[in-house]
């Protein structure tokens, strides 16, 4: 019903104002040109015997001298003259022209006063047309700064703003949120048959609300409730509601609900609610943004005043649900609110399932491995790997996407593009070797430390000259005092060893730095890890969702200096305990530094090789070994060439 709406308001001329314009300012030109004078001193044209005669203005003066005008009168815009003869003809006057009656009178021919003003003609181009024409303009001007809005005056129409459609996504497409399918699910039962609990008098939840990270899912979650109950669903973003005039978003708020109970049983989804759900609150005691409060009490009242035997269900989703405002989240509203999280290693490798059903899979391809590597990224993320695989299989020339074209989309999606075009010298790939070596060596030497996955001197991303991947074994969703501590070392790692085998320090480690007092800064602010403040809470995290935090100060400037001398001391003793560490596996180190200088990647397995060699005091033979192992490869790919 609604796309045939919108066909007839879609029609030729509405697509096509400028041309509508134009055709307009034609006919006006044309009525213009049959109705006004053709000349402005050739009125009339005489045809006698097959001649056309023109005359002009000073053949009146011309004719009363010879004695041809029998009568002449004299008009406020044009005088019309009869010969003698008996030819009528009619020319535009001259104005304040005095010696056109000298010489009649003189002449002695008979002359006097007409009217030749038309009222008609007047009304019409003096008023009617400059004001239609003008109307015209204004309403192109119109229509093309607000296009897509409803027409020239609908300006709280929100027809150009919903996507009406009946998605084809089912439950099967959405895979690693299977909580919160089961959640939605007898949304799906009750649009299918409304009947069985509006008999019991049971009322399904009015509005669900979808919370969680970007790219989990969300949008595509709503889409399959409407698609496995086959209803109609109204799709519009929280910002369109918002414009510059105080009332269109509640305007269209009322067209969007009046459009859903008209197609009902139906869904609307509004995605990015905050964006006019935001809690009025925060505008203080004198008020926030008149326009979106005005929006948001349109919205509250809608979904507050549904009817029973209109079976409309409002599904939105959200980054940050500790903004709205408590009136749109309370019973009769928004009666649930439903976590779409980052998935688990089960929902990664359903999702990765899901999405190689599109692409040609080699056999080697271990899906559980790219799982297992892909802690802590969403199913956007998932879907990008497999894409940029596939990507990297044809750029190769490939007929099928294999587990080395997984693994590096994963090392793209992490750390970022290889820029093989950037070629450090050798002072620089020399410092990069080590700082990498440090952090991998920590890695792998301290308790509580992720593993390396690999270690790289190929510079990758916007700023990275190197880099060492890593990777949780498992998912982890709380952290223990000793892990984070931990991870302070690892990223000390990188700067220790620049100490420690350059002897001078470089700028490499800045990011590292950075992150390593963030880390201190939340075990005492936050997580209560240091005797400083105690239990105290000394900072409160919000957007939990978009890895934000907020800086309330609410504690003396004597709190503020003891935590920042905690860090201090803190970041300066794992400092010098890390240093000591590299001094005891420098071997290591300066055999890691030997091979990251002739193959540029080292992978995890290697490094704990050499760690457990060194351990184990065979580090001097497996190096020697492989070495050997070395030449020998070389003398066969000789022995080849030469044959």
């Amino acid at each position: 019903m609604a796309d045939k709406k919108n066909n007839k308001n879609n029609n030729f001329f509405n697509q096509n104002p400028l041309l509508l314009f134009i055709i307009f300012a034609i006919l006006i030109i044309l009525i213009f040109r049959s109705i006004a004078p053709n000349a402005v001193n050739e009125v009339n044209n005489l045809t006698t015997q097959n001649q056309v005669v023109t005359f002009t203005y000073s053949d009146i003066k011309r004719l009363a001298k010879e004695g041809k005008l029998a009568y002449v009168a004299i008009g406020r815009n044009t005088v019309k003259v009869k010969l003698k003869n008996g030819e009528v003809f009619t020319v535009a006057k001259v104005p304040n022209d005095p010696t056109l009656v000298e010489i009649l009178d003189k002449y002695h021919v008979p002359y006097g006063a007409i009217n030749d003003n038309n009222w008609l003609s007047d009304l019409i181009f003096g008023w009617i047309i400059p004001i239609f024409i003008f109307f015209a303009i204004w309403m192109f001007l119109a229509s093309r700064m607000q296009k897509g809005m409803g027409g020239v005056l609908g300006f709280g129409s929100a027809k150009g703003l919903i996507k009406s459609e009946k998605p084809n996504v089912k439950f099967d497409d959405v895979a690693g949120n299977e909580e919160a399918k089961e959640e939605v699910k007898e949304i799906v039962d009750f649009l299918k048959n409304p009947e069985r609990y509006t008999e019991l008098g049971a009322k399904i939840p009015k509005g669900v609300l979808l919370v969680g990270p970007p790219g989990t899912g969300k949008t595509l979650l709503a889409k399959a409730v409407a698609g496995e109950a086959d209803v109609p669903f109204f799709a519009v973003n929280g910002s369109s509601f918002i414009e510059m005039f105080v009332g269109v978003g509640a305007a269209r708020v009322r067209d969007l609900f009046n459009q859903a109970k008209k197609e009902a049983p139906s869904i609307i989804f509004i995605d990015e609610i905050d964006a006019i759900g935001k809690s009025r609150a925060i505008g203080g005691p004198m008020g926030g943004n008149d326009e979106r409060e005005q929006t948001l009490n349109q919205l509250l009242a809608e979904m507050d005043g549904f009817d029973s035997d209109e079976p409309v269900i409002v599904l939105a989703a959200t980054n940050r649900p500790e903004v709205l405002d408590p009136a749109l989240l309370r019973p009769g509203r928004f009666d649930r609110q439903v976590l779409v999280d980052k998935p688990d290693f089960k929902g990664r490798l359903e999702i990765l399932k899901v999405h190689v059903k599109k692409i040609k899979v080699g056999k080697d391809v271990n899906l559980e491995e790219i799982a297992r590597i892909t802690a802590g990224l969403v199913g956007a993320d998932l879907a990008n790997i497999v894409n940029e695989a596939a990507l990297l299989a044809g750029r190769k020339g490939k007929k099928e996407v294999n587990q080395e074209e997984f693994l590096e989309a994963v090392e793209r999606q992490i750390a970022g593009l290889e820029k093989k075009s950037r070629r450090l010298n050798e002072k620089d790939k020399k410092i990069v070797a080590y700082h990498e070596s440090g952090h991998a060596v920590i890695a792998e030497t301290t308790e509580g430390a992720r593993k390396v996955k690999k270690v790289s001197i190929v510079p990758r991303g916007l700023a990275a000259l190197g880099y060492t991947l890593n990777l949780p074994e498992e998912d982890k969703y709380l952290m223990q005092k000793h892990e984070l501590i931990a991870e302070v070392d690892t990223l000390l790692g990188g700067r220790a060893a620049e100490e420690v085998f350059i002897g001078e320090i470089s700028t490499g480690a800045s990011n590292d730095l950075e992150r390593a007092t963030d880390i201190v800064k939340s075990m005492v602010k936050m997580y209560g890890m240091s005797d400083v403040a105690g239990l105290m809470v000394l900072e409160k995290q919000t957007n939990r969702f978009l890895g934000g935090f907020a800086e309330s100060k609410d504690y003396s400037e004597k709190i503020q200096e003891e935590v920042d001398n905690f860090v201090k001391n803190f970041l300066n003793d794992r400092y010098k305990i890390v240093k000591e560490k590299l001094k005891k596996y420098a071997p290591v180190i300066e055999q890691m530094v030997k091979e990251l200088y002739e193959k540029e990647v080292i992978e995890g397995d290697r490094v704990r090789e050499l760690i457990k060699a060194y351990d184990e005091g065979k580090l001097e033979e497996i190096i020697n070994n492989n070495e050997n192992n070395s030449n020998e490869k070389e003398d066969k790919n000789e022995d080849g060439n030469n044959s």
